[in-house]
């Protein structure tokens, strides 16, 4: 869970949700999930609109008690807060409730991302600087890993911006890193799979897209004694990464915002077919 906690207003517009859209039956294992049915009764003679007033209620006071969910242990205002994420919609008319929701979480520095894919759930994301523009950036590094089918460094990505939103920082630089590793060596494989395979490590498959002119020697951002933009990064990525030793927040989002407009760059050379 970050530090910066959600606020009141957002907390009571995920409740308000969360009453709208679901109904006695999902409501009840909503209780069961979030481990609150001591506190808030199954019976259906109560109506949802209470059980989600006693739920606004308990988040309010005891939002800071740890719970487990699938996606780990988070706050209980985190728990409600992504389950109602998880019910919001992509729609020009999503309803009123679902408008002061979104709103909500973005004053509290948060969005909500809808995939492409079909059956993906809405994701919770830390919203990123509106003065560069990083959400587009964010948005078109995705598009383009998905148009080139570089599954595994896109999965990496999504780790890394997962673990930001919940504030581990160690995580977020770790995956960060590996983000950019496998995006590498992935455009590597579309160029020249055979020849990508015969350099035998990440570091000579860099070496051969020095060679290729994919990266540029002329630029520095490859030279063969190592002082290279490409090296440097890494170097800079794999500082208080996951392992002992915590890693601040702005560390951890100049790490990621560095990552996606080089990566962009990248992408947007392949495509180009530069």
């Amino acid at each position: 869970m970050r530090n910066d906690h959600f606020t009141r207003p957002t907390i009571l517009a995920a409740v308000a949700l969360l009453d709208v859209r679901l109904v006695q039956a999902k409501f009840d294992h909503l209780v069961l999930r979030l481990g609150m049915e001591e506190h808030i009764p199954t019976d259906t003679s109560v109506s949802v609109s209470k059980k989600a007033a006693q739920l606004g209620r308990l988040v309010l006071t005891h939002g800071a008690q740890e719970v487990q969910t699938l996606d780990g242990t988070v706050t209980l205002a985190e728990a409600a807060v992504r389950e109602a994420v998880v019910l919001t919609v992509f729609s020009e008319n999503p309803g009123l409730e679902q408008e002061r929701f979104v709103r909500a979480l973005a004053l509290d520095g948060f969005i909500v991302e809808w995939g492409d894919d079909h059956g993906r759930p809405p994701l919770l994301r830390a919203a990123l600087p509106g003065n560069v523009d990083l959400h587009a950036t964010d948005d078109e590094v995705h598009q383009l890993m998905r148009y080139f089918g570089f599954s595994t460094a896109l999965g990496h990505l999504d780790q890394a911006i997962e673990a930001h939103t919940r504030g581990d920082w160690a995580a977020a630089n770790s995956q960060t890193r590996t983000f950019i590793e496998s995006l590498l060596e992935q455009i590597a494989h579309h160029i020249d799979p055979a020849a990508a395979a015969a350099a035998g490590n990440s570091e000579n498959r860099r070496a051969w897209l020095a060679d290729k002119g994919f990266l540029s020697k002329q630029r520095n951002e490859w030279t063969n004694d190592g002082k290279n933009f490409v090296n440097g990064l890494f170097k800079m990525l794999h500082t208080e990464g996951s392992h002992p030793g915590l890693s601040d927040d702005d560390r951890s989002t100049f790490r990621l915002h560095i990552a996606l407009v080089t990566a962009r760059t990248f992408l947007r050379r392949l495509r180009n077919g530069t």
